[in-house]
């Protein structure tokens, strides 16, 4: 059990520290040397654990999706909050999440070499895609709104304000254009009563993670006699 714990430990470092190398190089800039030299792990246990940087580099874009929740839908919480609270959340991960910083800069780079960038693209796709269609057939979404189009817009339009924000700020006002983009876009996707009723305030993505892990935290029989009815 020791040995399994050191181990799991020293994956976890290694995987850190290529994020962080990564994230301020780039995947073909980045070495395995520079890699070594952060985690301070011997060449040995650093192949033991990942192969290659090719390897590496896949691992830390897989943590784009673990390091989120998968459907932040706290308890009474309407589909297009949940919208709003995935990126919001995602937002605040990226400031305080290495690893995922990492793996968002691998996503978004435009050298042919690096590994898996469209698997993050497809799954956020499909993840907006969904909830936008329960949010039509729980009759929180306009009609004319077609959801696979504006879930493809929405991942689309964050990319874009992810890769503005690390540029003039290195993401410290990704929070400010995140609340700008839905401020502007569901007015077009939502009905005004839904709108009425979103929280999309500054520090919405700490206050919905740190409640989803409380909820989290309930045992279940407890956590289901707490929600409301209707809740998901």
């Amino acid at each position: 059990m020791v040995k399994q714990d050191r181990a799991i430990r020293t994956r976890r470092t290694i995987l850190e520290a290529a994020a962080v190398v990564f994230d301020e190089r780039g995947y073909d800039a980045a070495t395995i040397n520079e890699i070594l030299a952060r985690a301070e792990v011997t060449k040995g246990a650093l192949y033991f654990h990942f192969p290659s940087k090719e390897e590496l580099a896949h691992a830390v874009v897989d943590a784009q999706v673990s390091a989120t929740p998968v459907r932040p839908a706290l308890a009474g919480s309407s589909r297009m909050q949940e919208l709003v609270d995935l990126g919001m959340i995602f937002a605040h991960r990226l400031l305080t999440d290495p690893v995922l910083r990492g793996s968002v800069r691998l996503t978004m780079e435009h050298s042919s070499t690096a590994p898996g960038r469209s698997g993050p693209f497809t799954g956020w796709a499909e993840l907006h895609t969904r909830i936008l269609t329960e949010g039509k057939e729980r009759g929180e979404v306009l009609p004319h709104v077609v959801p696979s189009e504006v879930a493809e817009l929405i991942v689309a339009a964050y990319g874009g304000i992810n890769a503005l924000s690390q540029t003039v700020s290195s993401k410290a006002d990704l929070e400010r254009r995140a609340i700008v983009l839905y401020e502007h876009l569901l007015p077009s996707v939502a009905l005004p009563a839904v709108l009425a009723r979103l929280d999309i305030a500054p520090g919405r993505g700490a206050r919905a993670l740190a409640e989803l892990e409380r909820q989290r935290s309930v045992p279940g029989p407890e956590r289901r006699a707490a929600a409301p009815a209707g809740a998901v």
